[in-house]
């Protein structure tokens, strides 16, 4: 596939009411060396933490089996064996569908009982042709595939039954929302934002379908997963002083030269900047009075100017977290930007803060060059995003 065109992958879930853990799972893995991307979303049986079991080891037997290019029937029936068997129904039982995307654009989709895949080109759905399979040991299992050729700008949207049965027997959808809705409201969103991310819609399909619910209560596990073919966004974060005083200029423009979204992380980085490109600095109340984060400030030109370590180390936390945050500060917002940009560049100044080597400071308050390891490890492995270190 071409470096002008970065896959986005996101999905967005909720918890079936009255439950603490999601019995829907979803699992991507980026394969570097072969251009491949590949996403699982499984469904488990029932809800709570047996649907939970089951889903979470389908998805990640099928993530492994698709990543070694293990024959289809022979992974399904091993998932299968594998399976604990409910004692209730006397099956073992998660559905899933497996999107295997390679570098030439080509994708494989396999799903098991899961409602279809949706492609979404040029503000339509696509009707995709497919193969059914059936594996002799479980015959009643029937396999869809489909091959596909994607191209920039196409979305793949899959979801559980939890999105597509939302508002189930209810007097106004009595056989649910069905996929005709799902896809209808999809290609609504499209058609109003036609650059919206693969985030936001998954998010706006998962809220949409909580709205058909009564009271808005999800009656199952819900999981909308899309994926985003486009050109990358692209982000800059500036954070440190250089090791050499005499490249401040060099260092400041980095930034300025930079075609994204530009973030400076630092109150000394921000006075390097400032100084150089003779930009003025002013206060900005956000984060302003609560809280640990301290405040952001504006600056001509760069979408966010935060605090530096404190800052850093809450974000690396955040995207660490499986929760959403609720706060509202920099460190919440410059997750966001981080999110919903594809490829990341740090510029990382080496020069030794030696406010930060104060033993009183809290114990996670590590040194800025090992934060910045940590979120980029965190971004490209949970997040498949493509990030990149340059140390000044």
């Amino acid at each position: 596939m071409s470096d002008d065109v970065f896959v986005e992958v996101e999905a967005a879930q909720r918890n079936r009411y009255g439950e603490d853990i999601c019995g829907d799972a979803f699992k991507t893995l980026r394969l570097a060396d072969e251009g491949r991307i590949i996403a699982v979303l499984s469904d488990g049986l029932g809800h709570g933490v047996k649907a939970s079991i089951l889903s979470l080891m389908t998805a990640t037997m099928a993530l492994k089996y698709t990543a070694s290019d293990m024959d289809i029937v022979r992974a399904a029936e091993v998932i299968m064996d594998a399976l604990p068997v409910c004692q209730v129904r006397k099956i073992s039982y998660a559905t899933f569908t497996v999107i295997d995307i390679q570098s030439t654009g080509g994708a494989r989709v396999i799903e098991m009982d899961n409602p279809p895949v949706t492609l979404v080109r040029d503000g339509a759905v696509v009707n995709l042709e497919f193969e059914d399979v059936s594996t002799p040991r479980y015959n009643e299992r029937v396999i869809r595939v489909y091959d596909v050729k994607l191209r920039p700008g196409d979305r793949l949207i899959c979801t559980s039954d939890g999105i597509t049965q939302a508002g189930l027997g209810s007097e106004r959808l009595r056989l649910g929302w069905r996929i005709k809705g799902c896809r209808d409201y999809a290609l609504e969103q499209v058609a109003a934002d036609p650059n919206i991310s693969a985030r936001a819609l998954s998010q706006k399909i998962l809220g949409m379908a909580l709205r058909q619910e009564p009271f808005q209560r999800a009656y199952d596990d819900m999981t909308a997963a899309v994926i985003y073919l486009r050109r990358p966004r692209r982000a800059i974060v500036l954070t440190g002083p250089p090791y050499a005083a005499g490249r401040d200029k060099e260092f400041a423009e980095t930034l300025a030269d930079f075609d994204g979204r530009k973030i400076i992380c630092g109150g000394t980085t921000a006075n390097i900047v400032g100084r150089e490109l003779g930009r003025a600095i002013r206060d900005n109340l956000m984060g302003a009075g609560g809280g640990d984060i301290p405040p952001a400030a504006d600056m001509e030109g760069v979408d966010l100017v935060t605090e530096g370590i404190l800052t850093l180390t809450r974000v690396a936390q955040l995207l660490e977290s499986d929760e959403p945050p609720r706060e509202k500060n920099p460190a919440t917002a410059l997750y966001d930007i981080l999110l919903d940009s594809d490829s990341i560049e740090f510029v990382v100044g080496a020069r030794i803060n030696e406010a930060h080597q104060d033993p009183n400071l809290p114990i996670d308050l590590e040194i800025r060059r090992n934060i910045i390891k940590r979120i980029c490890r965190v971004l490209e492995e949970k997040y498949l995003k493509e990030t990149k270190m340059q140390f000044f």
